[in-house]
C-alpha cells in the first residue's frame, strides 16, 4: 500500500511539473515570436516605432516604450540613445532617461555626443543626435524585457502634427558590445 501511494505521488508530481514547464515554455515561445532579435555582431537595436508604448499626456515623464528581446550573446554593452532634435547643442529632455532590464536600471540625462546630418531617420528641421547613456551587463542569454521611460517618447499624433514646441523626441536605443 505504501509503495502504491508513493508511486501515485511521484506520477502526480511529475504531471504537475510537466504542465507547468510546458506552459512556461509556451509563454517564452510567444514572447520570442514577437521579440527583437540580437544582430549577428551583437548589436541590439530598439526602435520606438516597434515598441509597445504608453503615453501620459499630462505627465509625459512616465511615457514608456517596451520591447521583448532575444539576447544570444551575454556580456557588457554600451547603451546609445538616438534622438531627433532641432537643437544640436542641447537635447530638450526634461528628465533623465531610464532603461530597465530585469533587475538592472540605467538612468542618465542625455547630452549630444554625435550629430548626424542628412540621416534617413529624420527630416528637416530635425537632426539626428546620438547620446551615450552608459553601459549595462547582461549575464544570461534568453528573452529579456527592455523598458525605457522618458518624456521623449511621444505619441504618433504629436510627432506627425508638426508641433512647433517639439524640439526633441526619442528615435531608438541601441546596445553595442563593449570592447
Amino acid at each position: 500500500m505504501g509503495k502504491y501511494i508513493f508511486v501515485v505521488l511521484v506520477v502526480t508530481g511529475f504531471a504537475l511539473f510537466s504542465c507547468k514547464s510546458s506552459s512556461e515554455r509556451a509563454e517564452s515561445d510567444r514572447l520570442a515570436d514577437n521579440a527583437i532579435m540580437q544582430q549577428q555582431d551583437g548589436t541590439i537595436s530598439l526602435e520606438v516605432t516597434k515598441a509597445d508604448t504608453y503615453h501620459e499626456i499630462k505627465e509625459p515623464e512616465s511615457n514608456t516604450a517596451e520591447w521583448s528581446v532575444v539576447v544570444s550573446k551575454s556580456g557588457r554593452y554600451d547603451v546609445w540613445l538616438s534622438s531627433a532634435t532641432k537643437d544640436t547643442t542641447k537635447l530638450q529632455y526634461d528628465n533623465a532617461v531610464m532603461l530597465s532590464v530585469k533587475d538592472d536600471l540605467l538612468e542618465a540625462r542625455p547630452s549630444v555626443d554625435k550629430v548626424i546630418q542628412n540621416s534617413i531617420d529624420v527630416s528637416y528641421p530635425y537632426y539626428k543626435a546620438e547620446s551615450f547613456l552608459g553601459s549595462l551587463y547582461l549575464k544570461d542569454t534568453g528573452v529579456y524585457s527592455f523598458q525605457v521611460i522618458s518624456d521623449g517618447i511621444l505619441p504618433e499624433d504629436v510627432k506627425n502634427n508638426g508641433n512647433e514646441n517639439e524640439i526633441t523626441r526619442m528615435i531608438s536605443v541601441s546596445l553595442t558590445p563593449a570592447d
